[in-house]
């Protein structure tokens, strides 16, 4: 029998930005769509062109420079009443992002139809049709969200069953049911997914010039049970599962896919993405979590940190002699890795293959690779996390290795910072003077920034433009702050992230430190450092070619 495909929606970038205190850059926005190209994901919603400058610019961009394989999907709701969908300036924006797919959100419960749209039932059912006639008839295909479905259903199934007719009719290929306001059961989710799809049926046999869509599931976490009322859906016929990395979204979140997936892929068997692709899950979601500033879950289900943790007693030794005894699946299958404190075999394999992915092949049995393994969990107990700073990991490697060039070393530097009365605002001014050594020569620079790490960057990058002038090309795209032990007030150690670019290449360094000057140089000078190799070793394989 082959095996089913289940078909993953991802929204983080729409629905998963809507979660408090999340805000995401264009570059944010643009990083995290590659990602999850990368990861195998097939759909993934951009944003709702035209509400705002933030996802206009997003859809230009990504038009750009395509993903490689996933849809980007443009967001949007049915025409306003009383209005034709021709003239409909908001339906023109979401054409103007130019994407193949639409996913267009109708009103399926009737108290939001006469109370949150104040017009009639019969309009509603105009507007989801006539909406999605219209973007058929531009050649595009299209996803119905049917809003608010289960709470809907339950009041007025009769009603809420004619907006699935009308989105039948009008031509679109997915029926989403969404449990908005995240407070269905899923013995509720899974009867009611199994009467849409009898209904489905039905119809179509009814009706059978048209198309016969396909059933997908939107759940939100406000009653816990998301991943849940997710598995339930897909067991009674749903064969899309629309959710969010890491479970973000607006107030408890949405359903997770870092959990999702695998349960789907190597618990129920469906196919969600390629196995090797599902081995980068736990990789994507950590660097997820610091693109967008917010603390990993290290207790998430699979790709937390302690997911696969083992410490002491009889757990230890009963893992050691046969690792099914205490875990579910294999970590590798999702990228994870086991971890027991008392055991410095722990984690060797990820640095093996972490220096593989840099071009660096390493012995197991060599000396070196327990050095680096000691030293990387030494940093990490100091709040270093390398997961999206692959940059420094490298770095870090080469070193132990004995590999890493030497472009210039840092002897010493000052920051001065001044605050300034301008009329009634103050704005701050730092003046930064950095001595540098490239090739025995020192060199003593001053600059102005308008805080210290501008300040510091432009002192370091003036001192070293003679020496390499490529380094006019790099510019820092990023710049993260984290406060890792927030109950040690103003002396809490400080993770900084910092994303650099060559205009053609992305990397990120990290720095800590309880001097939040101190964690930015060295995520700065680190960043400096590997691009200045990646130009090198672009000029070495460049010669090599001829």
């Amino acid at each position: 029998m082959a095996t089913q495909t289940i078909w993953i929606y991802d929204t983080t970038l729409r629905d998963g930005a809507q979660r408090e205190g999340l805000s995401l850059s264009i570059e944010d926005k643009l990083r995290i769509a590659r990602e999850l190209d990368r990861l195998g994901i097939p759909f993934i919603e951009g944003g709702w062109p035209g509400a705002n400058p933030k996802d206009v610019q997003f859809f230009w961009q990504i038009k750009e420079e395509p993903l490689t394989q996933a849809e980007v999907v443009a967001f949007c709701s049915t025409r306003r009443p009383g209005k034709s969908a021709d003239d409909d300036p908001m339906l023109q924006a979401v054409l103007a992002a130019g994407t193949r797919w639409i996913t267009l959100f109708g009103k399926s419960w009737d108290l939001h139809v006469t109370e949150g749209l104040q017009t009639t039932l019969d309009e509603n059912l105009a507007m989801i049709q006539e909406t999605i006639e219209f973007f058929r008839s531009q050649d595009r295909r299209v996803i119905y969200d049917a809003e608010h479905w289960f709470d809907g259903y339950k009041q007025n199934p009769d009603y809420a069953l004619k907006t699935l007719e009308a989105a039948i009719v009008g031509g679109a290929e997915w029926l989403v049911l969404c449990d908005t306001n995240g407070g269905t059961l899923p013995h509720e989710i899974g009867a009611i997914t199994q009467q849409v799809a009898k209904f489905v049926t039905a119809f179509h046999a009814s009706r059978p010039t048209l198309h016969a869509p396909k059933i997908g599931i939107h759940t939100h976490n406000d009653s816990g049970t998301a991943v849940a009322n997710a598995l339930a859906a897909v067991i009674e016929g749903a064969r899309m599962v629309q959710g969010t990395m890491n479970g973000y979204g607006e107030r408890c979140g949405n359903a997770n896919l870092c959990t999702l997936m695998p349960n789907l892929q190597l618990k129920l068997g469906y196919e969600c993405v390629q196995p090797q692709q599902l081995t980068q899950l736990s990789e994507i979601s950590r660097l997820i979590s610091e693109v967008v500033n917010l603390a990993p879950d290290d207790h998430a289900p699979y790709v937390g940190l302690s997911a696969f943790a083992h410490k002491g007693g009889i757990h230890v030794s009963a893992v050691e002699r046969n690792p099914l005894t205490y875990e579910h699946i294999q970590p590798e299958q999702i990228g994870n890795r086991r971890r027991i404190v008392i055991s410095d075999q722990s984690g060797l394999s990820n640095v093996l293959a972490k220096a593989r992915s840099f071009g660096i092949d390493l012995d197991k049995q060599d000396p070196t690779c327990r050095q680096i393994l000691q030293h990387l969990k030494t940093l990490e107990n100091q709040g270093y996390q390398f997961e999206a700073a692959e940059a420094s990991f490298e770095l870090l490697m080469r070193k132990a290795l004995g590999r890493r060039p030497e472009f210039f070393t840092i002897k010493d530097f000052h920051i001065h910072c001044d605050l300034i009365r301008d009329s009634d605002v103050w704005r701050s001014q730092s003046l930064a003077t950095i001595k540098v050594a490239v090739n025995g020569q020192d060199i003593l620079e001053a600059a102005e920034g308008n805080g210290p790490v501008s300040a510091l960057d432009a002192a370091l990058r003036k001192g070293l433009m003679n020496f390499y002038p490529e380094i006019a090309s790099f510019h820092l795209t990023d710049y993260k702050v984290r406060i890792l032990d927030g109950a040690a007030g103003t002396s809490a150690k400080t993770r900084v992230l910092v994303e650099s670019s060559n205009g053609h290449q992305r990397w990120t360094t990290v720095g800590v430190s309880e001097n939040i000057i101190e964690a930015s140089y060295q995520a700065v000078v680190e960043g400096l450092e590997y691009g200045l190799m990646l130009q090198s070793q672009a000029k070495t394989a460049l010669t090599a070619q001829s």
